[in-house]
Order: C-alpha cells, then sequence, then structure tokens
C-alpha cells in the first residue's frame, strides 16, 4: 500500500487527536473520578495507534499502544488516577508530539522512549511509577548502557575513583529546542561541574560543544563525592536546560554496551507544541479555562462533518492572483474615471460590489482560531507551576477570536515569552502572596478580542506588578534615560522601558527567564507584524500586557499623499486626523519644530526631507498639508504636499536586494500603473 500520499492528512490527524489527549488530560487532572475523561482519551489515543500502524511508524504506534493500556486499565477501574500515573502519561503525550513532529520534518519518528515505556508497564501491572527524581546514589549500582566509550587510561581513572570514595556518573544534558546561546549554556555546565569534581570524557568533544557543533544534548563522564541527585539539581539550575540524566558507572562494566541504566532525572517541559488546525474530530477546544469541567461535552450531539483540509499553499496562490486582481480593479476605477461612460461606471461598479465580497471571503479562509496557538499554554502552565512551586490558574478568553494565518504564525513566540515572564516574576509564591493578603493561588489571564480592524491579545496577571523605582533606576544606570528625562516620565512610559533592548531588573536569572530579558524582541516582531504592545502595571497589584495586532497583512487601507510628484501610501491604521496647518503655527523647541495639536506639542516630519525628494523650485506655500499619526502614546506629524485619499491596496515587499530601507515598509501598485512607497510610521516616531 502506497501510504506517503496520506502522510500530510496523518500528521494533520495526529496533531488533533494529541491536541484532543492533551487537553483531556487537564481536565482529568481536575476531575479524577471521571472515567468519561478517560473514555476519550483512550480513544483518541487508539485512533492515533491503527493511523502509526497503518502509515508504519512502529515506535509511534508502540509508545501509543502501552499508553493505551494504561488508559484502559484506568477506564475498567483496575488502577486509579494518581499525579504520578498522570505525569507519566503527560510525558507519553509529550513524546508522541515530538515523534510527531520528527517526522513532519521529514524525520522517521523514532526516539529513546525506553525508560517511559518502563514506567508505562509499571503503572499498567499495578506498581506505583517512579518519580521523575530518584534522589540517592544507593539504588543497585545496574551497569549503564553506555554513550561514551572509554580508552584504558579513562578506564583506570573511574577505577580508582571508586576505590578512593568518588562516585563516577555519565551525565546526559539536553538543552531547550529554543536555546539561542548553546555554547554559553555549556560553559555553565562545565563550571558547575568543575567545581564538584573531574570531568573525564565528554561527547561531543570540548572544542566541538564550544563551537556550537551538536544539536540538543551532550554528555560527560565525571567523578565526585557529591551525590547524583546534587548534581542532577545544580545542572537544572542553568537556564534553558531541558532534562539532565545522571547514570551512576560501574568500574568493572563501564565499557560494556547494552547494559540498563540506573537514570536520575528530571525533565522540565516547557513548552507544548500547537495543533496546526483549528478543527478537532474527538473533542472542541474549551475556550474558557485551563481545564474546564468535562461533564459539560457529554450533552453533545454528534455533528456532521462539513469541512475539507485545503493546503496552505493553495489558499496562499488563491490570496496571490486576488491580490492581482485588486491591482486591476483600481485600474478599471481610474480608466472609468477618466472615460465617464454610464455603461462602463456602473458595469465597474458591480465588479467593485461582488469583488468586495469576495475579498471577505477569501480573508475569511484565511483566518485562524488564536486557540492554535492558545492551547499549547495550559500544559506549559502546568508545568511551570511545579517547577517554581507555585499555584496558577489560567484562564483563556475569547480563544475563537480569529487572525489571518500569517500572524498566528509568528505571534506564538511572542506569547510564550510574555507568559513565562509573568508566571516567573509576576506572580509569587504562595507563601508571599498570603502575606499580602491575596488568594495562594495566581492567576493568569489570557484573553482575546475582536476591535476594528485590529485584535487585541491581554496577558494579565494578579502578581507582584511592575517596580517603576528599579525600573528607573536602571534605566539610567544602562544610560537608556537621562536623570533629566526621568522626571518628566509617566508611569506608563517608565513601565514600557522594560522594553528597551537588554533591559532586565532581575536580580537572579531563572531557568524560566526574567521580566524584561527579551521583552525587546517581543516588540520588534510585533512591530513587524503592524502592531504594538503596552504595558500597564500597578505595584503588588499586577500587570497587563496589551499586543494590538492586524486583522490581515495582506491588504490594507492607506491614505495616498503626494510629495512632488511622489506618491506615498500611509496606512491609515496610524493615522488619527488630517489637518491643513498655517506656517505660522510652526514653533521651534529644542531644534525640532512642532506644533500645537489640541493641547498637545506634536513634533513635524516633513518627508521630504526624510525620501530626499527632489523639488524644482522651493515651496513658499502659506498651508502644510499635515498627517497626524501615532504610535502608542507617541504622535507626529507628517508634512505632505497635499491629500490624494483613502484607498486599499495589496502590500508587497521590496524584494531581497532593497532591505532595511528607512521608514519604508513595503510597496504598492496603483491603478495607473504606477508604484507608491508605504511609510512605515512607527520607524519615523521618536
Amino acid at each position: 500500500m502506497e501510504v506517503n500520499q496520506y502522510l500530510e492528512m496523518f500528521i494533520e490527524e495526529s496533531k488533533d487527536h494529541l491536541q484532543a489527549c492533551s487537553e483531556h488530560l487537564l481536565e482529568l487532572e481536575k476531575n479524577p473520578d471521571d472515567l468519561a475523561i478517560v473514555g476519550e482519551i483512550f480513544r483518541s489515543a487508539h485512533t492515533l495507534k491503527g493511523m502509526s500502524a497503518t502509515m508504519g511508524f512502529e515506535d509511534l504506534a508502540d509508545l501509543t499502544h502501552k499508553m493505551e493500556n494504561v488508559l484502559d486499565a484506568i477506564r475498567n477501574e483496575k488502577i486509579h488516577v494518581s499525579p504520578e500515573i498522570l505525569d507519566v502519561v503527560f510525558e507519553s503525550v509529550d513524546h508522541l508530539e515530538e515523534m510527531v513532529m520528527d517526522i513532519a520534518n521529514g524525520g522517521d519518528g523514532k526516539r529513546d522512549v525506553s525508560s517511559t515505556v518502563a514506567q508505562l508497564k509499571r503503572i499498567e501491572l499495578g506498581e506505583e511509577a517512579i518519580p521523575e527524581v530518584v534522589g540517592t546514589t544507593e539504588t543497585p549500582t545496574t551497569a549503564v548502557a553506555s554513550t561514551l566509550e572509554y580508552d584504558g587510561f579513562e578506564q583506570t581513572v573511574i577505577s580508582q575513583s571508586a576505590e578512593q570514595g568518588f562516585n563516577a556518573f555519565e551525565i546526559s544534558v539536553k538543552l531547550r529546542e529554543d536555546c539561542l546561546l548553546k555554547a554559553a549554556r555549556v560553559f555553565m555546565v562545565f563550571e558547575i561541574l568543575e567545581k564538584d569534581g573531574e570531568v573525564i570524557k565528554s561527547s561531543p568533544s570540548v572544542e566541538k560543544l564550544e563551537d556550537e557543533q551538536f544539536d540538543q544534548q551532550f554528555y560527560v563522564a565525571f567523578v565526585t563525592k557529591e551525590s547524583a541527585e546534587d548534581m542532577q539539581k545544580k545542572i537544572m539550575k542553568v537556564s534553558e536546560v531541558d532534562e539532565v540524566i545522571v547514570a551512576a558507572i560501574e568500574p568493572k562494566q563501564h565499557s560494556e554496551k547494552g547494559q540498563a541504566i540506573q537514570e536520575v532525572a528530571a525533565t522540565v517541559e516547557v513548552e507544548a507544541k500547537p495543533a496546526t488546525d483549528p478543527e478537532k474530530n474527538n473533542a472542541a477546544p474549551k475556550p474558557a479555562t485551563a481545564a474546564a469541567p468535562a461533564k459539560a461535552d457529554k450533552s453533545h450531539a454528534p455533528v456532521g462533518n462539513k469541512t475539507i483540509r485545503v493546503n496552505i499553499d493553495r489558499l496562499d496562490i488563491l490570496m496571490n492572483l486576488f491580490e492581482e486582481l485588486v491591482i486591476d480593479r483600481g485600474r478599471l476605477q481610474s480608466i472609468a474615471t477618466e472615460v465617464n461612460h454610464g455603461e462602463l461606471n456602473e458595469t465597474v461598479e458591480r465588479m467593485s460590489r461582488v469583488m468586495g465580497d469576495l475579498q471577505t471571503i477569501i480573508l475569511t479562509m484565511r483566518m485562524v482560531p488564536v486557540e492554535t496557538v492558545f492551547n499549547r499554554f495550559p500544559k506549559m502552565i502546568r508545568q511551570l507551576s511545579r517547577d517554581l512551586n507555585k499555584k496558577i490558574n489560567l484562564e483563556i478568553i475569547g480563544a475563537e477570536t480569529e487572525l489571518d494565518r500569517t500572524v498566528i504564525d509568528e505571534i506564538g513566540d511572542p506569547l510564550v515569552h510574555l507568559i513565562r515572564n509573568s508566571v516567573d516574576h509576576g506572580i509569587e509564591n504562595p507563601t508571599t502572596r498570603l502575606a499580602k493578603g491575596k488568594p495562594e493561588e495566581g492567576t493568569v489571564v489570557l484573553r482575546a478580542y475582536h476591535s476594528g480592524n485590529y485584535v487585541f491579545i491581554e496577558i494579565e496577571d494578579d502578581g507582584a506588578g511592575i517596580n517603576r523605582e528599579k525600573v528607573l533606576a536602571k534605566a539610567i544606570s544602562k544610560g537608556i534615560v537621562t536623570q533629566e528625562q526621568s522626571y518628566s516620565m509617566s508611569d506608563k512610559q517608565i513601565n514600557e522601558l522594560i522594553l528597551a533592548s537588554g533591559f532586565s531588573t532581575a536580580d537572579v536569572i531563572s531557568d524560566v527567564s526574567g521580566r524584561g530579558v527579551g521583552l525587546d524582541v517581543v516588540k520588534t516582531t510585533i512591530e513587524s507584524l503592524g502592531g504594538n504592545i503596552s504595558i500597564e502595571s500597578t505595584q503588588d497589584v499586577g500587570s497587563v500586557f496589551s499586543i494590538q495586532l492586524p486583522l490581515t497583512l495582506s491588504i490594507i487601507s492607506v491614505m495616498l499623499v503626494e510629495i512632488e510628484k511622489e506618491i506615498y501610501a500611509i496606512p491609515l491604521s496610524s493615522i488619527i486626523e488630517t489637518s491643513i496647518i498655517r506656517s505660522s503655527e510652526i514653533m521651534n523647541a529644542h531644534n525640532q519644530k512642532v506644533i500645537d495639536f489640541r493641547g498637545k506639542v506634536v513634533p513635524l516630519v516633513f518627508l521630504e526631507e526624510i525620501f530626499e525628494v527632489p523639488r524644482k523650485e522651493p515651496q513658499g506655500d502659506e498651508f502644510h498639508s499635515v498627517v497626524i499619526v501615532r504610535k502608542g502614546e507617541k504622535l507626529a506629524g507628517l508634512v505632505v504636499d497635499s491629500f490624494i485619499g483613502q484607498q486599499e491596496i495589496v502590500l508587497k515587499s521590496l524584494g531581497n536586494y532593497l532591505t532595511n530601507i528607512f521608514a519604508i515598509s513595503g510597496a504598492t501598485i496603483l491603478g495607473n500603473g504606477k508604484v507608491a512607497l508605504i511609510v512605515d510610521c512607527n520607524a519615523l516616531i521618536k
């Protein structure tokens, strides 16, 4: 049977089933006696097992089968749900997600899951699950199925160390997939090791580790007086370390292969893989909370499937073809205006209405619910709350809100970073919260909603808030603002200083990330999507990070303006209003021309100077046309020669040859065939 033609369908449906498993496991954790939830998880696992076996992915099918056996035992009340059992099942789902992602990336889906399979077998047999961290070296000294090979000298060192009372360990360190500075993390791990013992060998070699010539995992042979548990805990303190396995090496059998590993492991999963398709076959996503009551699903009647899967490339081609039609529509409207023929005008007007409806349908087809991003966060919060010993409730509101697929693809990582920061440095530990008179359990609210042509995503926490004095002191010490400037800054402006590049007020770098670290990257990503981010915070009450994003990036509404004979497009999303001012109204302040706009001092930006537009003769008009634009709380007035009017245009990139052009975000083709450059207002407002 030729199965390659079904591979794409298999990957998408596997992601759906695994997402359903994750959601129902979260529900089961809240309602451990509800066997109906177990039945839902079992059905998803059973379907996934059958699909995997059919497609020839035996490792995937085998792990799913072992997990299915445990679920079947729970369903038949042979064993009862416990936190330890759920941890192992969650770990199994994580492995399954990684296998599916590997297959999607062209791999074979094979992973070493022997320890997880062993745990599932123990649970199935009614034995207790081994906790994730086994904390002593007094466990049976089983020989290591060694990843490292040792020469005679290294074997002698291990043997003599054991005789002198040292422990010999083989340590496996796995870094997070999103780790950016792998060499730095390796250095930090080696620094810890060298303080507590001697490194005998590493794989890859030290030189390759320094040059980052490895994937995410490396191995170290190490002798020390410390226990396995202590070494594991110390290394796990290093930021961006995902997993540490410390295995005892038996001196007499350290060179043998194929022996069992006695593992001392603590795995920190920081992120669940998001489902990429909003349609769920077995369970609808829960938009209300991280773990909505399971009983709500019981009354759902079966619904016929009225959807089809369409390759996203086809939608992109359809969108590109429609963009060409939009350009031709503008051209026809221009010709009809010049010719002024009754029947032609009527035909063009009708065609414009039909194209408007077609545009709405095509843009709607590209819309994806934000739940495809939000779905990863409940499991992430569950793991973070355990790692940080905090009690955290995640509330998700408005998960059905839709965004353009292009925006959805880019917004996931910024949201992960903001939520991690809220959990790590926003929400206090239970003792501190009780001392402040707050509930022991902290709350993080993830909210999405439409407003006009925008979608707003808010991350709100009821934690410690932002310490303004600390932020301001740090900003002054780093030269971001001066002491004089700080006197006139509003609370909102001080809060947003944490978005500055490299800014951090963290006293200790945690393994989650300090508030402010990397937030400049979050800001840059959001602004590149045509959005902006704002922060509101009250100390000891909480913080709200608000992200404003456009519904779509393909077709936008602009104001066309003229400078000499050149035409520029200013996005309507940035415009507050247009105005005509007299030359006498222009004032000077700190070598900057400004105007008084409704009681506010607004700086003027002369676009002819910015874009170096040549003039045949100097302009001495008494009046100036000004477009008032906004970036967050800041305003600016863009001075142009004249306003042409409002128009919908297709946003095109400038290509690979014209990159990093100041204050230009793209171009468009107008109805008359001319090219108009699109002004990047964010770059002009300081």
